[in-house]
């Protein structure tokens, strides 16, 4: 029996990786980097299905190169933003994603930025490794309190409502804005709120939103200008839902007090952008769902939803799902 054939655009989890190679003639880019556009256009061509990861660009243009023959197209991500879902749909092509695994890790990490951004940990770090740090004194790198704030999440699906919950631990007031115009989770206590409320009350700022034409520069000077002077702003979404040029003035003058990014737009970000010349700007380098377990339960989502796709079943995770009408 032929095997199909597959294209994986890097090493992903053994968890994952192993059901792949054990099911199909399967080609895995061996690179750190994601392959160039031209390898990814050489590679796909005759596969019955793509694994890719959020940093491959997969538009009509990727899916003519594979061939009628395509399957399947599984992201090893939640968000899709980086596949022309309407091309995949007009091909009738199933797209495949992880939701719900890195729901967790992706909240840790935003409450882990919100904490290192508010009480300067990064900057407190870099002055004790740099000898600046000479005795204890009382107005020595004063932060925020987090006992009594107020948290404002913009986006309340999935990960939004879990930072929620991790916030009502700290004793937070939670209000949140989501335009899908989300429930409130019973036992929580979340208000929904319009978007200038949020900011206007929030001393703390969580981004949730999916990446699309509404949210590109979502947070921009406008949306920087109704936070408070002494507000948190964190991204754990996509780098694009900020323009980092506002977010720079912002910070650079004290607008808002400071910011966290697990995210940033290009990823990496240019070792020349004056965004890393920042004290009261935290960055990370898109780790939010880097934890053991959960990056291998998405290598295995991934890899169960290119499998079914390949047996011609419906996807367990379908981001597409009228393909199947």
């Amino acid at each position: 029996m032929t095997l199909p054939r597959v294209f994986v655009t890097r090493l992903i989890p053994a968890a994952g990786l192993d059901l792949v190679t054990a099911a199909c003639q399967a080609e895995v880019w061996p690179d750190e980097l994601p392959p160039s556009r031209q390898a990814l256009l050489e590679r796909v061509r005759g596969v019955d299905g793509l694994l890719c990861l959020l940093t491959d660009r997969i538009d009509a243009e990727v899916m003519d190169a594979a061939g009628p023959q395509l399957k399947v197209i599984s992201n090893h991500a939640v968000g899709v933003d980086n596949i022309d879902v309407a091309a995949a749909t007009a091909r009738r092509i199933p797209v495949g994603n992880t939701p719900g695994i890195l729901t967790d890790a992706t909240a840790d990490m935003a409450f882990a930025l919100l904490l290192a951004a508010g009480r300067r940990i990064v900057e407190g770090t870099r002055e004790v490794r740099s000898g600046g740090w000479k005795t204890w004194g009382p107005s020595y790198l004063l932060g925020a309190d987090f006992a009594g704030a107020t948290l404002g999440i913009v986006g309340f699906g999935r990960i939004g409502r879990a930072v929620a919950r991790r916030a009502a631990g700290f004793g937070m007031r939670i209000l949140y804005y989501d335009p899908a115009s989300a429930a409130p989770e019973p036992g929580l206590d979340a208000t929904p709120v319009d978007l200038d409320t949020l900011l206007r009350e929030s001393d703390f700022v969580s981004i949730h939103t999916p990446l699309n034409e509404q949210t590109r520069h979502l947070v921009n000077a406008d949306f920087l200008a109704k936070m408070k002077p002494t507000a948190v702003l964190v991204n754990t979404s996509r780098g694009a839902v900020v323009d980092q040029e506002a977010l720079y003035q912002a910070l650079k003058s004290r607008r808002i007090f400071a910011a966290g990014l697990d995210v940033t737009d290009p990823e990496p970000p240019p070792l020349d952008s004056p965004l890393l010349e920042l004290d009261n700007l935290t960055i990370v380098p898109h780790i939010a769902s880097a934890t053991w377990r959960t990056r291998s339960q998405m290598a295995r989502m991934a890899a169960e939803n290119l499998l079914a796709g390949l047996r011609g079943e419906r996807l367990p995770n379908c981001v597409n799902p009228e393909v199947y009408s």
